[in-house]
């Protein structure tokens, strides 16, 4: 049937709605309008602004220090480097999130499979940014890693902000930077300026040198903190394993504190030929006289650390450091 053939009564209806329509549609146009305004979230990122769908449907998240948040929060995920979780998270043992792999060979077709539209990406990950825009043009990369040039503690507190505002859990970021704050409040006011601190890291039973400022996940406290260094030394790098360095050098600083984390506690705890780190620590024979030592100043990351350098992990070292500290003074 044609427009012709329909009664005149239907018509007039139809014609009656259109104008109705009409009439209406700037209202109509204004609610879409909102209707899609309130479907994204723009947030600004380390390459500027990106615009997210909010909630984003489906999300692969590949970036270490955001998964803890994004656990405790019960956010969905789509895919993520499984096998570099620690088992303190809960998506390291969920089958539903497939699993991408370490970094050095990760499966980088799962991401395509898993047609996300947000990749919260960064860390141990960050070198496959320009792959995951090429193989999956559409999705949304935010990527938050701590910028060099900028403060690490604000830097941390911003990456949980950024994710607050696409998760719409501002209140529940706001809660764990709070937190954050008040545990280095915490070892602000127990620190006795002077006392001379050493960071360290354990690998395979080796003791490597964490620099002031530039040595990885405890370099950036000498700067927080404003501690004192035990010991400088030229050419300083970020290396995993820390900087090569003798037992002798380090016992020849005699630092008041010894900070150290235990690399292999988080990436081969079942390892047969594994010793913890207080064990090495311990048990090295040059150590022995060191004040550090001698008067129980050494003080350890969380076990998870290496695979979990959140916000979180932090903020439980620096309370476990404000209390060691508090004990001494």
């Amino acid at each position: 049937m044609n427009r012709t053939q329909y009664p005149a009564a239907v018509l007039a209806a139809v014609s009656a709605l259109a104008l109705t329509a009409c009439g209406g549609s700037q209202g109509g146009e204004t609610a879409s309008a909102e209707s899609s305004a309130a479907s994204t979230v723009e947030v600004e990122d380390n390459y500027g602004t990106q615009t997210v769908n909010a909630p984003p449907a489906s999300v692969v998240a590949t970036d270490n220090r955001t998964f803890e948040t994004l656990a405790d929060w019960g956010i969905e995920l789509v895919a993520a480097p499984r096998a570099l979780m620690p088992d303190t998270i809960a998506y390291a043992d969920d089958e539903s999130v497939t699993d991408l792999g370490n970094h050095r060979e990760p499966d980088l077709e799962a991401v395509v499979a898993a047609d996300p539209d947000l990749i919260v990406n960064g860390q141990r990950f960050a070198d496959y940014r320009d792959d995951f825009a090429d193989l999956v043009p559409d999705a949304t990369i935010v990527e938050l890693d701590p910028r060099e040039d900028q403060p690490f503690d604000e830097e941390l507190k911003r990456q949980t902000s950024v994710l607050g505002e696409i998760f719409d859990r501002s209140a529940e970021a706001e809660e764990i930077n709070g937190a954050f704050d008040a545990a280095m409040q915490r070892v602000v006011e127990e620190y006795q300026p002077g006392d001379t601190v050493m960071a360290v890291t354990v690998s395979g039973g080796e003791i490597g040198y964490i620099a002031p400022e530039v040595g990885r996940t405890l370099g950036p406290l000498f700067e927080i903190f404003d501690f004192a260094p035990a010991l400088e030394v030229d050419g300083a790098t970020d290396d995993h394993q820390g900087d090569d360095i003798s037992v002798e050098a380090i016992a020849d600083s005699n630092p008041d504190w010894i900070l150290v984390m235990d690399r292999d506690a988080a990436v081969s705890p079942d390892d047969a030929e594994y010793t913890p780190a207080q064990e090495v620590v311990e048990n090295a024979e040059a150590l022995r006289n060191v004040t550090a030592v001698r008067e129980d100043n050494v003080v350890y990351m969380p076990k998870d650390t290496y695979t979990n350098e959140g916000i979180q992990t932090y903020t439980e070292f620096f309370n476990t450091l404000a209390d060691a500290m508090g004990e001494q003074n």
